[in-house]
């Protein structure tokens, strides 16, 4: 670690010394009381240059070519202002600026973040080649909450983000099972997940499971686009679910960071961050490493996450740039429980042998290109090496491991893929527009490997004790897409947005079933057309009407095509999942104490898969039945959502020397229902035919409702939160008495309570600490039918947390 620091100093240094034969600008920032201002962006307009100012307000950008600029400063709260400037060959120039309060808007958002108001904020209009305008979407800054961030604790981190649903089984935090709208959680794999717009994912067209999350100690904003996404991401049902990590500071050459964590049942976790700019070269790097044993019994994780960003403006109007980020896994799976287990104690298991490992390594390049100040294009290359491997003992938790030869099951992931997007503001027709369009290709391999024989030992070992592994499957995607999306400023308050996204997917389905039967080869090939259009309306400059609708689309996945037995049929017409997103809303800010956003929605999911029983001679009563796996109905879900932030002493005092307060509601009434959705069983003999038309959504609750206070006085800030859940269903038939093995039946009701505070003292150090769960409440948020299970899965007790950490 130390030889790896020490030679990218001398390249920071190497760099400095190429760069000083350059022109350079510097100068300091003030506000109008001669106070400096600290974090202001100053940007050289029309180019990919720019710079942070420190903590005194200084800025400084070397390796600047001869030319004319336009140095543009910025700041929340404070009017921007421009300079000229003209520069020659080794010339430095200094400008200083001094930057007056803006009264309308920005002000507001200023005063509402330094003093009580910590909650959501929503994304621009236009940012990072995106269009977001008239989309519900939040934007969750990690620096604005408190929360248990070497954990990753979800439920504190999306805490303001209304109608969020999430399982709580993985008190480790190496994955995040999130959804909304009544969509299924696991592995959240209706969003389309990203980092730095990048795939993390397997395969967002065949098996999009999150297998990957970064740290959150490392994430500087959690984007958010829910539904309307799919013009410019990809069609899921979701959304856009986008994880922004800490960017290189272009305020300092360099920047260390180290937060150090202890807590509940052994939990030790170290994170590390280095970043800074010099000249014309960006970079940053992090490590974390995180342990613990984890709260129940058979519990255990560590893992070992690292990162690396290096960026270079090759000229004023191009940059170029690689991140490479590689995690490792080793986690002890405790299993499920039965319904009679967890009432007499929630922290047992009788899985001692299963483990559970995903290493994954994801390099990217990308490059930027300013061609004038309206017009940009950049490029991003991706690629994925990764693995998702599991061994125990998987059979039903009423049955006892009788400490034999444990199943072993190993995917290996590879994929590649490109995006090009195009960013550009444009007149028409007297309009004022702005474009967006991209084109993506995608290819993914996965090589599926289960049922080994493996080991009859204890820890985490993947070998096989004899023979190959009976299932063998290859499993490759290739998907072209292409979009556009256009924004049309009607007048300066109404807008409406338009576009359309063409997808190809082609995918192949062949291998080996089990140890005598081969799988016939399956290949699905087809094209698709997704439309969205929307409006946004201000009613003040604060506030705004906005409405949207786009399809969806979820293509057939690789489990979909997998037939659980050799006697299971695949519907040889089996069609890709469609439906759309509808949202209306009202959203904004009241002066400088209250934020809001409060909408309606419908997500129509048509053409969903599920199993029915068939007869092989239709005609024949007494003839074999099968199982046949075919499109079968649809589902609705739409009710309310609503997220509301107050700060009561700035709207009563303005101002105050005791602190600030802020209350915070997030609401969200779901009702995801089955429309009509054919199902059949077999009762003695006989095919019965039934219907799930009025039946919930398995996993999805009615009510989703969380509550918190904020209190904050200088360096110091203490949060309280209170989540309310309602009840859901394991199954689609909405049984609500556990079967014996606990994989259906009904996932109660619960509240839970998390507490968390931090101080920040003598500028570079701070202090964390916090309780999640409480009251030490018992319940669950799910029954598994396999891994992490089989059975019902409890969440967390109470558990606490403590962490120092310091930054120069």
């Amino acid at each position: 670690m130390k030889l790896r620091i020490t030679l990218l100093l001398a390249l920071v240094s190497l760099s400095s010394i190429v760069f000083a034969q350059k022109a350079s600008l510097s100068g300091k920032v003030t506000d109008r009381n001669e106070q400096a201002v600290v974090g202001a962006t100053i940007t050289l307009k029309g180019t990919v240059r720019a710079a942070q100012t420190n903590n005194k307000g200084e800025y400084v950008i070397k390796g600047l070519e001869k030319g004319d600029y336009t140095i543009v400063v910025s700041f929340v709260g404070l009017k921007s202002k421009t300079s000229q400037v003209s520069l020659s060959d080794n010339q430095s120039v200094s400008v200083d600026f001094k930057l007056e309060d803006d009264g309308i808007s920005l002000n507001e958002v200023a005063v509402s973040t330094r003093r009580g108001i910590k909650g959501n904020e929503t994304l621009p209009d236009v940012t990072d080649f995106r269009i977001n305008a008239a989309k519900k979407n939040e934007l969750i800054k990690l620096d604005n909450i408190n929360a248990n961030l070497a954990m990753n604790n979800s439920r504190q981190i999306f805490g303001r983000t209304p109608g969020i649903s999430i399982w709580e089984n993985d008190g480790s935090g190496i994955q995040l099972g999130v959804a909304s709208r009544g969509l299924n959680p696991n592995r959240s794999w209706e969003f389309n997940v990203r980092m730095d717009g990048y795939d993390v994912t397997p395969d967002p067209m065949g098996y999009p499971e999150a297998y990957y999350t970064p740290p959150m100690e490392v994430v500087d904003r959690i984007e958010i686009i829910r539904g309307a996404s799919s013009l410019q991401y990809g069609p899921q049902f979701g959304g856009l679910m986008n994880f922004v990590v800490r960017k290189p500071d272009i305020s300092t050459r360099l920047t260390f960071e180290s937060q150090n964590t202890v807590g509940s049942n052994g939990l030790l976790s170290t994170f590390n961050y280095i970043g800074g700019t010099v000249g014309r070269l960006s970079y940053t790097a992090y490590y974390q490493k995180r342990r613990g044993d984890g709260w129940r019994d058979n519990g255990y994780f560590d893992t070992d996450h690292a990162h690396f960003e290096l960026s270079y403006a090759v000229s004023k109007k191009f940059k170029i740039g690689t991140e490479v980020t590689y995690m490792t896994t080793e986690s002890q799976q405790p299993g499920g429980l039965t319904d009679v287990q967890f009432s007499q104690d929630a922290r047992q298991s009788s899985r001692s042998r299963n483990w559970f490992s995903t290493p994954w390594l994801i390099p990217t390049l990308n490059a930027e290109y300013i061609f004038n100040e309206k017009t940009k294009l950049s490029w991003k290359a991706f690629g994925t090496i990764a693995e998702r491997n599991s061994v125990g003992f998987v059979n039903a938790i009423t049955t006892p491991d009788n400490l034999g030869n444990r199943q072993v099951d190993r995917d290996y992931y590879t994929t590649y893929g490109s995006e090009l997007r195009l960013l550009t503001e444009y007149s028409a027709l007297g309009l004022n527009n702005t474009l967006a369009a991209g084109v993506r290709y995608f290819n993914g391999h996965i090589d599926r490997k289960q049922q080994g024989v493996g080991t009859n030992g204890t820890e985490m070992d993947f070998n096989l004790s004899s023979g190959v592994y009976p299932r063998d499957l290859d499993f490759a995607n290739v998907n072209s897409a292409a979009f556009v999306e256009n924004i049309f400023h009607i007048t300066d308050k109404f807008l409406v947005t338009g576009g359309v996204r063409l997808e190809n997917i082609s995918s192949t389905m062949e291998g080996k079933f089990n140890a005598t039967s081969n799988l016939a080869p399956i290949t699905r090939k087809r094209n698709f057309l997704l439309f969205g259009a929307g409006a946004e309306y201000k009613i003040t400059p604060t506030t705004k009407f906005y409405s949207n609708i786009s399809q969806a689309y979820r293509p057939v996945l690789i489990s979909d095509l997998t037939p659980p037995a050799t006697t299971d049929v695949i519907d040889p017409n089996l069609q890709d999942s469609r439906g759309y997103n509808f949202d209306f809303g009202y959203r904004g800010q009241v002066s400088n104490f209250l934020n809001f956003d409060i909408d309606y929605f419908h997500l129509s999911y048509d053409d969903r898969i599920g199993t029915i029983a068939q007869r092989i001679n239709p005609n024949d009563p007494t003839s074999q039945t099968f199982q046949f796996r075919t499109n079968l109905g649809r589902s609705v879900s739409k009710g309310f959502e609503a997220y509301v932030e107050v700060d009561p002493v700035t709207a009563i005092f303005k101002r105050s020397k005791v602190g600030y307060v802020s209350l915070f509601a997030s609401l969200a009434h779901i009702d995801a229902t089955y429309q009509d959705f054919k199902t059949t069983s077999v009762s003695n003999g006989q095919i019965v035919e039934s219907n799930l038309a009025g039946k919930r959504v398995e996993n999805a609750p009615r009510s989703i409702n969380r509550f918190g206070a904020t209190y904050s006085l200088k360096g110091f800030s203490m949060t309280w939160q209170l989540s309310q859940i309602g009840k859901a269903y394991a199954d689609a038939s909405n049984t609500e008495t556990p079967n014996a093995a606990a994989t259906t039946g009904l996932i109660p009701a619960y509240s839970v309570q998390d507490l968390s505070a931090s101080y920040k003292f003598l500028k570079h150090y701070n202090i964390k600490a916090g309780v999640n769960n409480l009251t030490d409440e018992r319940y669950f948020t799910r029954r598994a039918g396999g891994y992490p299970g089989p059975g019902l899965m409890p969440a967390d007790g109470r558990i606490a947390y403590l962490s120092l950490g310091v930054k120069f």
